[in-house]
């Protein structure tokens, strides 16, 4: 399991090869990479600030990628959060899973998403055409999140 929060983007190519790297048992490789919208709610977002606390944010990352190897056979679990100011179209997360075969890894790159989006401590705030605010959670999000919680 690897977990990064970084600044810098990240190479899709490069972080799966080494995900893979001399592991001939994996069979499935199942990869979601987030990216800034230029719109949200209806209002141009020309920008968009992701704040947190350093430590109190690797753990968390830690801890949800942790809970979805325990729940789902799977090989090698890689998380990558950026921070910072980002652009429309840039990359903002990375959750990569690789297992033995499809069905687990993609359930635990699901379960690592949701998770991601109602656990982690990341404090959005957008630069809209309306003005800047901070982006409120959505109870789309948690519900997802809740699905997992019955299952």
């Amino acid at each position: 399991m690897r977990v990064r929060v970084q600044e810098a983007d990240f190479d899709l190519t490069t972080e799966i090869s080494l995900l893979r790297q001399a592991r001939p048992d994996v069979g499935a490789v199942v990869a979601f990479i987030g990216l800034v919208r230029d719109v949200n709610a209806g209002a141009s977002v020309s920008e968009l600030t992701l704040e947190h606390y350093p430590a109190m944010t690797q753990k968390a990352l830690a801890s949800i990628a942790e809970q979805a190897q325990q729940r789902w056979e799977v090989d090698e679990v890689l998380v990558i959060h950026r921070v910072g100011r980002l652009l429309p179209m840039d990359q903002i997360v990375l959750v990569a899973v690789a297992g033995a075969h499809r069905g687990p890894a993609f359930h635990a790159c699901e379960f690592i998403m949701d998770y991601l989006k109602t656990q982690a401590p990341f404090w959005k705030k957008e630069q809209t055409s309306d003005g800047a605010h901070w982006v409120e959670a959505r109870s789309s999000d948690d519900a997802a999140a809740a699905r997992w919680e019955q299952s």
